[in-house]
């Protein structure tokens, strides 16, 4: 089976270049690069992670392609301001099936011209998720301390907060993940050579291991949120 070998800096460019152009003769015209240089080693990428994800969670969604565990590149712009075609950022997700994509708690790898991110999180979650992810806390605060070990370098505490505290005088390490509402840890790098690397999916292998206890406690949130109400 072909190997990763890393990204190239003609998709890098290619990213770039097709958020400035942004039209469909543009497009068109360099898809080779496209094709080869970014869909390649995403697919290359997703295969070499599968034996390691598979491990993590044996339900994943782990076909090497657009639309299951790559993004397009094409933007959806019927309800957008911004008529923009094509992205300038791609990324791979490892998740179960899930009707609605943006509530499932996702590893992610994503790329772009500069930069390049990775972690874990949910996309969009619910009020009824965060809210159950609040109750699990009170419940047994004891081991979600234990399971946010696992949030450590190079990983950090990401998303939106409340303006104000939902509860007073709440312990720091509790408050920060208490009062989200959406969150995700992640590594967020510039060093975009990483990426050029043929060592690039150990790295991420690394990392999602790193953050099984996370998982699997955000696993136990989507179990309690989907036991049928008598």
């Amino acid at each position: 089976m072909a190997q990763f070998t890393g990204f190239t800096q003609a998709g890098l460019n290619f990213l770039q270049d097709a958020w400035i152009n942004n039209s469909r003769s543009w497009f068109e015209e360099h898809r080779a690069v496209y094709d080869n240089d970014l869909v390649k080693p995403f697919r290359l990428l997703v295969e070499q992670l599968t034996p390691t994800m598979l491990k993590i969670d044996e339900w994943f969604e782990t076909r090497p392609a657009i639309g299951k565990t790559i993004s397009r590149i094409y933007r959806d712009t019927r309800f957008s301001h911004d008529k923009s075609l094509y992205r300038s950022r791609l990324w791979l997700t490892f998740k179960r099936p899930n009707r609605d994509w943006k509530e499932a708690p996702a590893y992610f790898f994503e790329v772009s011209p500069d930069s390049y991110q990775y972690g874990l999180g949910y996309y969009c979650p619910s009020k009824q998720t965060m809210d159950i992810f609040r109750e699990e806390i009170l419940n047994d605060t004891a081991k979600f301390l234990q399971v946010i070990r696992c949030v450590r370098k190079p990983f950090t505490l990401v998303g939106e907060s409340y303006k104000r505290p939902l509860i007073k005088q709440q312990d720091e390490k509790i408050a920060t993940w208490y009062n989200r509402k959406n969150l995700a840890v992640m590594v967020s790098n510039q060093q975009i050579d990483d990426v050029l690397n043929a060592d690039l999916p150990n790295k991420l292998a690394k990392g999602f291991k790193q953050l099984v206890p996370l998982y699997d406690y955000f696993m136990r949130v989507e179990m309690i949120k989907n036991i049928p109400k008598l």
